[in-house]
């Protein structure tokens, strides 16, 4: 995956900013204080229009057909096209309309900060990174940061997508966390009532205070379950398995079989959870939430990546993601089951 950032030839800038942090990328503007939404369009090179027009197909006789059925959408400050051949039903939603969306969540002085944003390709694609003002607290020092990501696109590959992603503080971990069957992203299909959706889906959003609820709770109730060190190397096990050799050499106990680079990765994340100032916390040290840190601290702080870009793929949607997903689920039924958890079928 490239960074695909857009890089616009009149202002001879990447449409990106980030505030205070550099992305992985360092690409775009890195501001310092944190943006009004009309601050952020202009950072980050999204203030500009989309125009929806019908397409014209040239005939043999030399005239010229104005489709009814087939269209195409461009900027109106480049005339760049972003998408061909879209239905009579797509309708635009402008990028303003998208941050008017995200302002309408929590107003006042207290209200949502806009993180990152950023324009892909040519702008088809666009997404914003915002954070609300609350957190997700676990015992008394630990908190993780709540998130909301919208991404749209402007060419009629996807829909708009808004979802709801908590982001651990201390080191920046993407906490991957899908609870059972809770949905914490919403899909709204470009079509006549796009915009309209789009206003009333912050009160859909309600379920990302659900989903903080719940994690905050479970969260508080992992940081309460002690884990002695052989079952945390046990889980850790579990959750590194990369195939089914690896796990039936697990579940016959045939560790001799294992493979050292399999051993050594396992020793890492272990030493991790040992040694790591940010495991050192009483709701982390020797508890199930540490445990579950552990693993996805290691994909964040430890694990060695050939480049930025290959560790942002890992944690986002790769090994590290699925990884942290078999560790959340091994640590949810831990606490409801113990150690028998731990036991391979």
């Amino acid at each position: 995956m490239a960074h695909d950032i857009h890089y616009n030839e009149q202002t001879q800038k990447h449409s990106f900013f980030s505030v205070k942090e550099k992305a992985w990328h360092n690409l775009g503007q890195t501001i310092e204080q944190y943006p009004t939404s009309a601050e952020a369009l202009e950072h980050a090179g999204l203030n500009f229009e989309v125009v929806k027009r019908p397409n014209i197909h040239p005939l043999p006789s030399g005239l010229n057909m104005i489709s009814e059925n087939s269209f195409f959408t461009y900027r109106t400050d480049n005339e760049i096209v972003l998408g061909d051949k879209l239905g009579k039903d797509y309708e635009v939603v402008q990028n303003v309309e998208a941050f008017s969306f995200f302002d309408s969540i929590v107003g006042g002085k207290d209200g949502i900060l806009y993180e990152t944003a950023g324009a892909l390709g040519n702008g088809e694609t666009i997404f914003i990174t915002a954070k609300l003002p609350d957190y997700i607290r676990v015992g008394r020092n630990d908190c993780i940061e709540k998130y909301l990501f919208l991404t749209t696109s402007h060419d009629g590959t996807g829909s708009i997508n808004i979802a709801f992603t908590p982001v651990r503080v201390v080191c920046r971990n993407t906490l991957n966390a899908a609870l059972g069957n809770q949905i914490n992203c919403i899909k709204i299909r470009h079509t006549a009532t796009a915009t309209d959706k789009l206003k009333v889906a912050h009160k859909m959003l309600g379920i990302s205070n659900q989903l903080a609820v719940e994690m905050e709770a479970i969260y508080n109730r992992w940081s309460r379950v002690r884990i002695t060190d052989p079952e945390l190397k046990r889980l850790i096990q579990i959750a590194m398995v990369p195939n089914k050799e690896v796990y039936e050499n697990l579940k016959q106990g045939k560790e001799q079989e294992l493979s050292s680079h399999f051993n050594n990765m396992v020793s890492s994340i272990f030493d991790y959870a040992m040694t790591s100032p940010t495991q050192q916390e009483d709701t982390t040290k020797g508890t199930l939430f540490g445990a579950y840190n552990c693993v996805t601290g290691y994909f964040q702080n430890m694990r060695n990546f050939k480049d930025d870009e290959s560790k942002f793929k890992s944690i986002m949607y790769g090994t590290g993601y699925n990884r942290a997903q078999t560790a959340f689920d091994l640590c949810n039924d831990f606490a409801k089951h113990g150690n028998s958890a731990l036991l391979l079928n």
